[in-house]
């Protein structure tokens, strides 16, 4: 199973960035045993004014996302991740991207919890009743 998991960093080592005011986001897809950097995507500079419309573009992109890990986020932009069914997740200052790459694929080895649970069977093929489904609809060997 691989997640798609954005970091708020402006060097792509450190999570360093507030979400409003991200310049990048570095998108990695993770598995328990694999990890790679899939997209990269630079923001331009815009004022830290509370103007809603900054959030538009990040949003749409964490599209596909189980989570977004960034220095800090504000009320509104949580609400909206949310709603988009992306996980907002705080760090400390200095907590580097790769420090919890390593900690989600721990977690996905040793089965996973909350947030990343949901992820997990958001992303798993719905139940094998498919057969039960296409035997009911007339279906048969």
């Amino acid at each position: 199973m691989q997640i798609l998991v954005a970091f708020a960093s402006s060097n792509r080592v450190v999570i360093d960035q507030h979400f409003g005011a991200a310049s990048a986001f570095a998108i990695h897809e993770i598995g328990a045993d694999s990890a790679r950097l899939v997209e990269v995507a630079q923001f331009i500079e815009t004022a830290m004014d509370g103007h809603e419309g900054k959030l538009d573009a990040k949003i749409a992109l964490l599209d596909g996302c189980a989570a977004v890990f960034t220095e800090a986020v504000g009320a509104s932009a949580i609400q909206r991740l949310l709603a988009k069914g992306v996980q907002p997740v705080k760090v400390e200052g200095g907590t580097t991207i790769d420090s919890v790459i390593e900690m989600l694929q721990n977690e996905l080895r040793d089965g996973p919890t909350g947030w990343l649970a949901k992820a997990v069977k958001k992303g798993m093929p719905k139940g094998d009743d498919r057969f039960s489904t296409m035997e009911e609809e007339g279906w048969s060997e």
